[in-house]
């Protein structure tokens, strides 16, 4: 088994106070460093993601401007959105670092791979930028599977506290994507979207499954949510790839959000998809870093993962479970099913 790992830390792109900035990738590889896990990992080096990469996502418009931005020496896109003088570059570092890692992946050369790196992708649609996000690096990584190696078919697993509305936006009428998210909704919580009922349109139709939490959901409802739901659609889908955005901000501790999951839960998660990408896809499966804003959880949310991946039966869970009640999901898996899963 070989797992590959990519980092992009993107020192350059951190605005002062703003939670997504490049300690949090710091912290992750300096933890990683003490547990002594990089040895299990074959590192890659970063690459720059070309245009014709960026391209197959993204309308020229948004890549100029994220370009011009950078090249006049930075500042907020968006309310929540910055750039500095080297975000496209590493943005494009970003999102050429995963492609290199699907390459490696679909050909057989590494069994699956990790990609640690920022600016984060999921929020940011094919013309937009938004919540943090410059790039959509997981959907850029399914079209490099499909466009180079012919992949016909990715499940993306989002399983990041904020609903992955970009991605989701990209391949809503896309039939050879199935797009699961599973996040926290309520009024007012970025980024609004992820209801229920949007399952996708014309011959994407039943491909866009999203799982919308109410505040205080933890180990329990993500572990029905994955037994009762997710497994049997992937299942039915038959995916030649797996592709994750890992966000660790539904953690309980994150100052973010106000999810519940515990890092054994994440563990779990994380285990359950591994096997679940043995079982239908010879072991393909890439996972990318999202948003996680409490350095501790985040950092041992990635070493969970990385254990995972390797194939190591380890679970490292310094903080403990949440003490709050998880709320009552029966209506919502029992609408997810009928939406979802044929009787």
């Amino acid at each position: 088994m070989t797992t590959l790992l990519g980092t992009v830390p993107a020192s350059q792109h951190t605005q002062a106070g703003h939670p997504e900035n490049a300690i949090r990738v710091m912290a992750i590889m300096a933890l990683l460093e003490r547990e002594g896990v990089l040895a299990d990992l074959e590192r890659i080096e970063p690459r720059l993601a070309a245009n014709e990469q960026l391209i197959q996502v993204h309308g020229l418009r948004l890549i100029q401007r994220v370009r011009r931005a950078s090249e006049m020496g930075g500042g907020n896109l968006d309310a929540d959105t910055y750039t500095t003088v080297a975000s496209f570059e590493q943005a494009c570092l970003a999102a050429g670092t995963v492609c290199a890692i699907i390459d490696d992946v679909m050909i057989g050369r590494a069994t699956n791979g990790l990609a640690l790196i920022r600016p984060p992708g999921h929020h940011a649609e094919a013309e937009r930028v938004g919540g943090f996000c410059l790039f959509n690096n997981i959907a850029i990584a399914a079209r490099q599977a499909q466009v180079v190696h012919q992949a016909e078919r990715i499940a993306i697993i989002d399983y990041d506290v904020h609903h992955g509305n970009g991605t989701q936006a990209i391949f809503y009428e896309d039939p050879s994507v199935l797009f699961i998210s599973l996040h926290m909704h309520h009024p007012f919580f970025y980024p609004g979207s992820g209801g229920l009922n949007e399952i996708g349109a014309g011959p994407g139709r039943g491909l866009t499954l999203n799982v919308p939490f109410e505040p205080g959901a933890g180990d329990q409802c993500y572990s029905l949510a994955y037994r009762e739901i997710i497994k049997p659609r992937i299942e039915l889908f038959s995916p030649d790839l797996i592709l994750v955005s890992a966000g660790f901000d539904a953690h309980w501790a994150d100052p973010l959000a106000a999810a519940s999951l515990s890092l054994t839960g994440y563990a779990k998660l994380n285990q359950n998809i591994v096997d679940l990408a043995a079982t239908l896809c010879q072991d393909r499966l890439v996972v990318v870093l999202e948003g996680g804003y409490h350095l501790q959880a985040l950092s041992f949310g990635v070493l969970n993962a990385i254990h995972a991946l390797t194939g190591r039966d380890a679970v490292d869970d310094p903080l403990g479970e949440a003490i709050q009640p998880e709320p009552d999901i029966t209506n919502l898996l029992s609408n997810l099913q009928y939406l979802h899963l044929p009787s």
